[in-house]
């Protein structure tokens, strides 16, 4: 029998939350019980809301971008004590795998997250493995420490698509994960970080974090204003962060020559068509970016030079969580972070 009782929020059908209520049990050997302080919605945590994640059936626990504090720890565990201050990188990998073996865990054969086994961070208490907790800067809030995970995501796009001194980037989608994006690619070295999005509150929030020219899509077509922008040359690197048809052809077609397309938007439809002479054409290329493998340090580091609580617009108890999400697919609400606290 555990020490504590938690409330676990889930997805139990589309549009619908309830909370599991369950003790918590000592950790076991190599493990890590945490006490949830800040949680964060995902956009993924949106697609599975809806239904739609192509990966996660449900019912299933959400929440996986969080902060809190070690409540205690099982054995032979040395990176953290109990009281830390800490975040998590919520990935669940086997260590035996090739790619483990090479020290490549984010292609694990069997890997999984937290949130998909059962231990969501919209939750009280959350158990996880050492090796994956990261203490946090003294500086660094909770809610900043939330979007750690987040900021993985984006840091893992910006390494995989090798930004360039002076390269000129396009940004699809100002989400929180295309607005850091933006902003890492302009700390990487890029002179010109264009983002385009619908909404001129994330627009203007994207500008603020970094990103050098906004488009609001809605007024002006894309194609126009790149071509305003880059005097008709297209970009060196694009990056798809919406997960539709239209915005992977738009991320492809604005590339210049031997340019690079990375895709980290999740498709809730994944079949798409595509102009596939233009692989040919322009020798261009695309690829996909997806979780983090080793980000999670470099994440802690960035982090103190971006402000993370900037993409903070609503806060909610963790037993409205029901309503959290309806507000993040509110189109009205003008929602980018949306956190739970316990």
């Amino acid at each position: 029998m555990g020490e504590w009782m938690s409330r676990v929020g889930r997805v139990a059908e589309p549009m619908k939350v309830d909370f599991l209520n369950r003790s918590v049990p000592a950790p076991a050997e190599g493990q890590v019980v945490i006490k949830v302080v800040s949680s964060a919605i995902c956009g993924s945590d949106l697609h599975i809301f809806k239904g739609k994640h192509p990966a996660v059936p449900l019912p299933v626990t959400i929440g996986h971008e969080f902060s809190g504090d070690v409540a205690a720890v099982g054995a032979g565990v040395t990176e953290v004590q109990v009281g830390d201050r800490v975040t998590v990188e919520p990935c669940l990998v086997c260590g035996k795998c090739e790619a483990c073996r090479h020290g490549n865990y984010g292609y694990c054969e069997q890997i999984s997250f937290t949130y998909r086994q059962g231990d969501g961070a919209m939750a009280d208490y959350v158990t996880v493995q050492a090796p994956y907790v990261y203490r946090l800067p003294d500086d660094l809030s909770y809610d900043a420490g939330a979007l750690i995970e987040p900021l993985s995501v984006a840091t893992h796009a910006v390494r995989r698509a090798d930004i360039k001194l002076g390269e000129t980037v396009l940004v699809i989608g100002a989400g929180a994960i295309g607005m850091l994006i933006a902003a890492i690619c302009k700390k990487s070295g890029a002179a010109k970080v264009i983002i385009a999005d619908h909404s001129d509150v994330r627009l203007k929030m994207a500008l603020e974090l970094g990103a050098t020219d906004a488009v609001n899509s809605k007024e002006e077509p894309l194609e126009a204003a790149l071509a305003r922008l880059t005097g008709g040359k297209g970009v060196d690197k694009s990056f798809e962060c919406v997960g539709l048809e239209a915005t992977f052809v738009q991320a492809m077609m604005a590339l210049k020559q031997n340019g690079l397309a990375t895709i980290v938007g999740i498709f809730e439809n994944p079949n798409i068509v595509i102009p596939a002479s233009r692989f040919v054409s322009g020798e261009i290329r695309v690829q996909g970016a997806q979780g983090y493998c080793w980000d999670f340090p470099i994440a802690l580091k960035l982090s103190r030079e971006l402000n993370l609580e900037k993409l903070i617009t609503h806060v909610f108890p963790l037993d409205d969580l029901q309503k959290a999400l309806e507000t993040c697919l509110d189109r009205n609400a003008g929602s980018v972070k949306v956190l739970l606290k316990p």
